[in-house]
């Protein structure tokens, strides 16, 4: 199983696999990017950890 991180970034949120350099998607809030998860992770098998502003986990599904 995969582990993503949706965390925040300087112009905004991505979601990021664990060990990526780079982000798998990018939205301007976090709203905008947790909306988008069931669509992106259809068919897969995966983890997402929702860390708040301050970088903490809030949740992961």
């Amino acid at each position: 199983m995969d582990n993503y991180h949706l965390s925040p970034t300087s112009e905004g949120w991505e979601l990021k696999k664990a060990g990526a350099e780079r982000a798998s998607k990018r939205a301007a809030t976090k709203h905008e990017l947790v909306n988008a998860l069931a669509d992106f992770f259809d068919g897969k098998t995966a983890s997402v950890k929702i860390h708040k502003a301050d970088g903490t986990i809030e949740e992961e599904r």
